[in-house]
């Protein structure tokens, strides 16, 4: 299993702030949010966004492995 967070917009969009999921054997950070934004009706686009998995920032084509946490990252505003 691995866990997902989302933030910001996306944790609105998804109507969670986390979930636990079991990931396809060869599925990459981009293609388990691809998955995702089909199923949660997310809107960003990968350009978007930054991927952390395991609490560093990775490139979408990371693969992913069971006890990972994937965090999708939008872009934050301040104030």
């Amino acid at each position: 299993m691995i866990r997902v967070l989302y933030f910001a917009a996306l944790a609105e969009q998804a109507g969670r702030q986390d979930e636990w999921l079991s990931p396809d054997p060869s599925e990459t950070a981009g293609l388990l949010y691809d998955r995702l934004a089909r199923q949660r009706g997310l809107t960003l686009s990968r350009q978007q966004l930054r991927v952390a998995i395991n609490e560093r920032f990775a490139d979408w084509s990371a693969a992913l492995r069971a006890g990972d946490q994937v965090a999708f990252l939008p872009p934050m505003s301040g104030g």
